[in-house]
Formats: structure tokens, sequence, C-alpha cells
């Protein structure tokens, strides 16, 4: 989904940085120590900066067409038949739902559903520690205000209603890695449909808000912040989570990308160009961080600092449910210090993590010991991932109950 616009947001900054003394020591270092550039091709970076005007108009024709001018209610309704009967079972069906599950059903010519199963294998193997890496790792890009400014307006993770977003997320993650979770009917594949008109209604919205800077940002929710969201999951914690023991190799991370290449499909996210390799992913990140403009303020720091926060234990429940509230906290705590880098951590008012920050290091040699006897033991890999299944939805069901994610825009935004 490419739109004619060749606009690039004013607050991309990686050409100013790219050429910088800094930047070039770094990069003759990276050179000499890892035997390749860091920096993608200048054509690669132009698509992510063009991409930052790239939204979804396929989904957005069917939010005009059946939520905006007609009713939400019933534009709910007809995405719900869809998603568990067919188009056709939805009487009077607009053009626009048929082009949008027209797409939304046809695969990719890319696509190879036996390295996404494999994908979701590798990313179900991190169990619930992904979802806290995941959670740190997107804090270092609430600078950004393209990222912070519609997180923050919506309210979703900013302040008390903090815990209750991330757990809807750390639930998609769960159900489109799920076997089978992607196949015509399952939940993530649902789940990856109603996050896509989510995100039609925030942009909507957020274009017509007066904050909205469309210059500097380019359109919110954009196909390049997408894509750099898509790498969260894939490159990130596969390189990352060797910090904790897992042994991800490369094949299991080119896996992991291709599993989030059809996640990302099934979202609408369908940038001008995706990695394909671990180098290629690994230079993408680079420039996405050289091109940070720092801007979110306010704004930012609010999102960073609540994240934390909202593990801290309410004080209900029986007794054993504290005392797991309580220990989970203090576990988010560690990972949050770890994972996050040092300097971020500083800028912001944070809980003192000690000595909670060394509990995923400790977990290392546990980590490292079982992925060995996984990677070596016949069998062994089939009772890992039940084992890895079993501990995330046990620790999604600590934290949530049996309360179900709705995956629905707020009515308002805060501001």
């Amino acid at each position: 989904m490419v739109s004619d616009s060749s606009r690039i947001p004013s607050e991309f900054l990686y050409w100013q940085r790219a050429d910088s003394p800094r930047v070039q020591r770094a990069r003759r270092a990276w050179q000499a120590l890892l035997r390749f550039d860091p920096l993608p091709p200048d054509d690669v970076v132009r698509d992510l900066a063009r991409g930052y005007y790239d939204a979804d108009p396929v989904a957005e024709a069917f939010v005009d067409e059946a939520y905006l001018a007609g009713s939400p209610r019933a534009g709910r309704r007809m995405l719900d038949q869809a998603l568990e009967h067919g188009v056709a079972s939805v009487p009077g069906a607009p053009a626009s739902l048929a082009r949008l599950f027209e797409e939304f059903e046809r695969d990719p010519e890319w696509v190879d559903h036996d390295l996404v199963a494999r994908g979701a294998r590798v990313f179900r193997r991190f169990g619930p520690a992904v979802f806290s890496y995941a959670g740190v790792t997107t804090l270092e890009m609430y600078s950004e205000s393209s990222i912070a400014k519609p997180l923050s307006l919506a309210g979703g993770y900013a302040g008390d209603k903090a815990h209750h977003r991330f757990m809807e997320t750390a639930r998609f993650w769960i159900d489109v890695s799920d076997p089978g979770g992607l196949e015509p009917g399952a939940p993530g594949r649902a789940a990856a449909m109603r996050v896509r008109i989510m995100h039609v209604f925030i942009r909507r919205r957020l274009l017509n808000h007066p904050q909205w800077d469309l210059e500097a940002w380019g359109v919110p929710i954009s196909q390049s912040d997408a894509l750099l969201t898509l790498m969260g999951g894939s490159i990130s914690p596969g390189l990352g989570l060797w910090l904790m023991g897992f042994q991800t190799s490369r094949k299991d991370i080119e896996a992991l990308l291709h599993f989030w290449r059809y996640v990302g499909h099934l979202m609408g996210v369908q940038p001008r160009w995706y990695p394909s390799s671990v180098r290629q992913s690994v230079q993408l990140m680079f420039a996405a961080m050289l091109k940070r403009a720092y801007s979110a303020g306010a704004d930012g720091a609010e999102l960073v600092e609540s994240y934390p926060r909202a593990f801290a234990p309410k004080g209900a429940g029986s007794l054993r449910k504290r005392l797991r509230d309580n220990l989970n906290y203090r576990v988010q705590l560690g990972y949050t210090r770890y994972f996050m880098s040092p300097l971020t951590y500083g800028r912001h008012d944070m809980p003192n993590a000690w000595p909670w920050a060394l509990h995923p290091l400790a977990q290392f040699p546990v980590i490292f010991g079982l992925e060995t006897i996984r990677r070596l033991v016949p069998g062994a890999e089939r009772a890992a991932d039940r084992y890895a299944r079993w501990r995330r939805e046990t620790w999604y069901r600590n934290e949530m109950g049996d309360t179900p994610a709705r995956f629905e825009a707020p009515a308002a935004f805060r501001r």
C-alpha cells in the first residue's frame, strides 16, 4: 500500500546525523568488528522516510463507508459477521468490505506458511519474557512524537490505563503466535483485523486533531512506524534475548521476520520495503535510531514512567494473588532496568529496581541449559513449546483473569 507522496517528515533526521564524525567512527568500528556496513542503502532509508506518509487506504475506505457514513455499531456487526462467517453472510455488504476481505483472505505471493509457523514457534519459545522485553524496549522509542503522541492522546498506555492496554497487546501476541492462530476463523487472525480497524479510527481522529503535526511526523500510525513495531517482535528479541540465555539462530530470526511480516500483512502493514535477513534488519534498526528527533517531551516521559508502575499490586484478591502480584511487579521492575538503556532510565522518574535488576541475568544459566537440551535432545522441542505456552497463559490469567481483549479505539481523546 504505497501512497503517491514523496514527502519526508521534517523530524526524520537521518541524513543530518549519518555523516557526523561520531556516527562515522561507530560505522568504521562496526565494519571492522562485524564485517558489514551498519548503514542501509540510501534508497531503503528513503523508503522508510516516505513511508511516514503511507497509511491503509483499503481499511480506511471500509471505515469511512460503514462506520463513519453509517453506524459504528452496524459497522462493528458487519465486521464481526464477516470474520466469523465470511463476507457472503453479511446482508447488504458494502463493496469496501468485500475489497478489504479479498485482500485479507488472499495470501501474498511472498508468504511461506511453514516459515510463518516456525517463526510463531520461536516467538512462543520465549514465553512471557518476550512480552516484558518488548514492553521495555518500546520505551526507547517514546522519545519520538510520531509514536508517543497517538498513545498519549488516546490515553491507553498512559497513567492508570497502561496496564490494561499492555495486557491487551500481550493477548494479541499470544493469539497470533498460538499454533494455528493465523488460520481462517482463528482468534489471532480475527484480532489482527480488529487491531487494523482500531488503528484506522485512531488515525482518522488524529489527522483532525489540532496537536497533530503532519509536516513533522507524517500520518498517525504510519506504515514506517508500523514496520519498526514489527522489528520489535522479530530482530530485537531474536538478538536481545540472548542476554537471558535464549539461543536464537540466524534461521530462527529469519523465521521471526517472516512470521511478523505475515501478521503485519493481515493488519494492513505493507511497507515499501521489508527486510529479509538479519543484516538488513540490523541496518534498518540502525537507521531508525539515527533518524530520531527526541521531540516527544512530557508525553513520552509520561508513557515511559507509566510502564513499570502499571504492574504495581492493587492489594486485592486472595493472599496468594497478592503475593504473586507483588512478585510480578518486582520482576517487571527488574526487566525494565535490565533491558532499558542506563541513559534513558536515568532521564526518567523510575522506581528503584534493585536487586531485581539482576533477576533476568540470574535466569541465564537455567534458560541457557534448557535451550541446550531443547536443541540437542529429540522430542525436547515439543515439550519446551508446551511449557512455554502454559507459562504465558498462566502469566496472562494472573494479570487479567477472564477479561477479554476488545481491541477498540477510545471513545474520545484525553485532550
